[in-house]
């Protein structure tokens, strides 16, 4: 059975994962889910300081700290920043790395790469606004949906999102990913992919086609953007399927 280490995306700590995790476990595996620093019970680690070198090592440390050993490391959406990362620094500890509904990032690029200029934009200016000049509050319910399907998510399901979310420290958003960032050869690689990104696959996007080829294993999940919430143990029967495989 496989050790998986659970990596939330933007405003998640590891309370997102509960059900995923609990899943897993019930299929055999250790599942292990983490927090970075700045958000959920660690919120108050953060601060201006806070940039994607610190959650890079959150997730090295977690693993090394832990003695972990033939790790699938498991990142959703802006959590592939941070896991790209620790994939190449983890060396023969990383069996697997596991993209939900998101891709590894190339040395050099950060995140607001793949943001429009005026959301950008705007982005800065909430987190000027209304987070210390350090945080980004999460957006409103209709807003969040223009950045990742919301399918899936019912009136419970977006109650507890909103309650327990934390603000997600901006710094890792502007920091360009520095190397290395490529793990082993023998690591396998597998995306679950989601409703809306398996259309961009399925559709042939050029700076997507990669993620078709091999080594790349592909999950497709008829849900939206957050898996974790909306379909957590068919979630967790596709991170199965590709430990087993």
């Amino acid at each position: 059975m496989a050790t998986f280490v659970l990596v939330p995306g933007a405003w998640l700590g590891a309370w997102a994962w509960e059900d995923t995790a609990r899943a897993l476990r019930g299929h055999g595996h250790t599942a292990l889910p983490l927090t970075l620093t700045g958000l959920a019970e660690r919120a108050e680690e953060g601060g201006p300081q806070t940039d994607l070198e610190t959650h890079i090592a959150d997730v090295v440390e977690f693993v090394e700290g832990n003695d972990l050993r033939d790790v699938t490391l498991v990142a959703h959406s802006y959590a592939a920043l941070p896991v790209s990362g620790a994939a190449g620094r983890l060396g023969d500890r990383l069996e697997r790395v596991v993209y939900v509904d998101s891709a590894p990032f190339a040395e050099g690029m950060c995140l607001l790469d793949l943001v429009p200029a005026d959301a950008a934009d705007e982005m800065r200016q909430r987190v000027a606004a209304h987070g210390d000049g350090w945080r980004l509050p999460i957006p409103p319910f209709e807003v969040l949906g223009q950045s990742g399907s919301l399918e899936g998510i019912g009136e419970d399901q977006r109650d507890v999102l909103y309650a327990r979310a934390t603000p997600q420290p901006f710094g890792p958003y502007t920091q360009r990913l520095a190397g290395p960032v490529e793990p082993g050869p023998d690591v396998d690689r597998v995306l679950v992919a989601c409703r809306d990104f398996t259309g961009l696959l399925d559709a042939g996007v050029p700076m997507l086609d990669f993620l078709n080829q091999a080594p790349w294993r592909r999950f497709d999940l008829p849900t939206g953007h957050w898996p974790m919430l909306s379909a957590p143990a068919e979630l967790a029967d596709a991170l199965h399927a590709a430990a087993v495989s």
